[in-house]
């Protein structure tokens, strides 16, 4: 008799009792869009593309690893092969959830680790539409999130999340993220000016399945103001290969392990 008083009563509470907060939808989506797996590698290739529609490429292999749960910390290590002005530099984070991340960046053409002041993360990565926290993720605590509304966008179901700025240190005033219900992978994201205006779009093209991970492998962050677009693929990725901690130090950020780059 108890039990079935127990599932009467779950079945008369209301639905808004078992629904997802904002900062539940935001912890999976970074969890499904940063985090998954233990470690990652992805070969990736940059397309710059101008308002005239001209073209630069850049090519690079990404590494990543994670340290405890999703949303803990991480270290990030990036490899450049071209073009030629960038071949050889490397970027390295260590990613912390409630403190600034350590940010290094090493040009070969002048022979110098340079570290990324934290007050540079809003500055674009590598010419690109993207800024260094964007590459490397926001803190979920950096911002106050409300669920806007749920809505489809294309087939697919999503939440809308409004996440404001709790200080002055980023480029708009708020954003909002369509996150897919299905695996919490943010589907689209728009930027808002001091204005209010909408001044940046991003946009994941293509979601795979690698190794049990739906993964965005082809994304697009726009300038609606400048016209300028940067168009972001994994040409091959992979998850759980076994980096080693080691390769996360500066030493390597001048002479990496081929292993690991190629």
């Amino acid at each position: 008799m108890a039990w079935y008083l127990i599932v009467l009563l779950v079945m008369l509470l209301p639905f808004e009792v078992f629904a997802l907060s904002a900062e539940d939808v935001m912890k999976k989506s970074q969890a499904a869009f940063l985090y998954p797996g233990k470690d990652f590698k992805a070969r990736v290739g940059m397309k710059l593309i101008s308002k005239e529609g001209k073209e630069r490429i850049r090519e690079m292999t990404m590494l990543r690893k994670n340290y405890g749960e999703p949303g803990g910390d991480q270290k990030l290590f990036i490899y450049f092969f071209q073009p030629a002005d960038v071949k050889d530099m490397t970027f390295m984070v260590y990613k912390y959830p409630v403190k600034d991340d350590d940010r290094w960046l090493f040009v070969p053409a002048i022979n110098m680790v340079r570290r990324i002041a934290a007050q540079d993360k809003t500055s674009s990565f590598v010419g690109s539409d993207f800024t260094y926290e964007e590459v490397s993720g926001r803190d979920i605590v950096d911002d106050t999130h409300s669920i806007v509304k749920e809505e489809k966008l294309g087939a697919k179901d999503c939440y809308v999340i409004k996440s404001t700025p709790k200080a002055a240190d980023v480029d708009y005033s708020y954003k909002l993220s369509w996150i897919d219900k299905a695996n919490f992978l943010p589907v689209k994201e728009e930027y808002y000016d001091r204005r209010g205006e909408l001044y940046k779009v991003f946009t994941a093209d293509e979601v795979k399945d690698v190794k049990g991970f739906p993964t965005v492998t082809k994304r697009t962050m726009k300038n609606l103001q400048s016209g300028h677009r940067t168009e972001v693929t994994y040409l091959k990725s992979d998850y759980n290969i076994g980096i080693e901690d080691s390769l996360f130090s500066e030493r390597f950020l001048r002479l990496p392990p081929k292993k690991w780059i190629e």
